[in-house]
């Protein structure tokens, strides 16, 4: 099990030159089913013993009005799996965070333009880049403070930009990530990115053990185990008609046992 959570706590963006057990600040949302709205976050460190225990929450979380899933753009939807945590910034002054942060301001964008080749980054210019493009300041209060869900690394258009960890309205997002905004602060002053911080985003996902969280729900379905090989059945070694004729003679000699005829 601590392999494949291996692996979980390594996919994503992780960034080159890191592995699985590089990350030690895990942020976990958990929602019952793909198309919720709200869900549960829960922040975690992984100690010098390599166990996790709880850093924040579990806190009230908002998902994209769509819930959860693959990412597109113009689609409401939230990202689904483990991303690098990366990028902060908002309007207001560092709070404290160790993160790389800047503070926005009416010549901050984050390009949704999927023709620009600085798609999926944050532009600093006095126009707009153009497209879906969010002005970071002009946003208003849910960017207070905020970090970049590094979900789509690679820039890929179509595949959705401008996907946060955010301050919330209270209201589902446009595929963000929103919660309250004392603890969205605190999450920044926590985060440290020599501890590499991920975020993982699921249905019925567990807090990280081992390296990294698992982020599917363990199967109720009992699997079917297999005849083993050197253990033939009965029906193997007698052949239908043996087993036949067998039950007709245990049958046969029922009232023999029972003492009757």
């Amino acid at each position: 099990m601590d392999g494949l959570l291996d692996k979980l706590a390594g996919n994503g963006s992780t960034a080159p030159g890191t592995t699985s057990s590089d990350t030690s600040q895990m942020i976990v949302v958990t929602a019952p089913r793909a198309s919720d709205t709200t869900a549960t976050l829960t922040a975690f460190d992984k100690g010098a013993d390599k166990t996790w225990k709880p850093a924040f929450g579990p806190t009230k979380a908002f998902l994209g009005s769509q819930g959860m899933g693959e990412p597109k753009d113009n689609v409401p939807r939230t990202p689904e799996g483990t991303f690098a945590l990366d990028q902060a910034f908002g309007r207001q002054a560092n709070p404290g965070t160790k993160m790389p942060y800047f503070q926005a301001t009416r010549q901050d964008w984050w390009d949704s333009n999927m023709k620009s080749p600085t798609y999926n980054t944050h532009v600093h210019s006095p126009k707009s880049p153009g497209g879906d493009s969010e002005n970071l300041y002009d946003s208003g209060p849910v960017y207070d403070y905020a970090v970049n869900i590094a979900h789509n690394p690679q820039r890929t258009p179509g595949k959705a930009s401008a996907m946060f960890l955010h301050v919330t309205n209270g209201e589902p997002t446009q595929g963000c990530v929103a919660i309250d905004r004392d603890v969205m602060r605190k999450i920044l002053m926590w985060l440290d990115p020599a501890k590499h911080p991920k975020i993982t985003i699921g249905v019925n996902a567990a807090a990280p053990t081992g390296d990294g969280p698992t982020t599917t729900a363990p199967s109720k379905t009992s699997p079917t185990t297999p005849a083993s090989p050197s253990l033939p059945g009965v029906s193997d070694i007698l052949g239908d008609k043996g087993l036949s004729d067998l039950l007709t003679q245990l049958v046969n000699l029922i009232p023999t046992l029972l003492g009757t005829k």
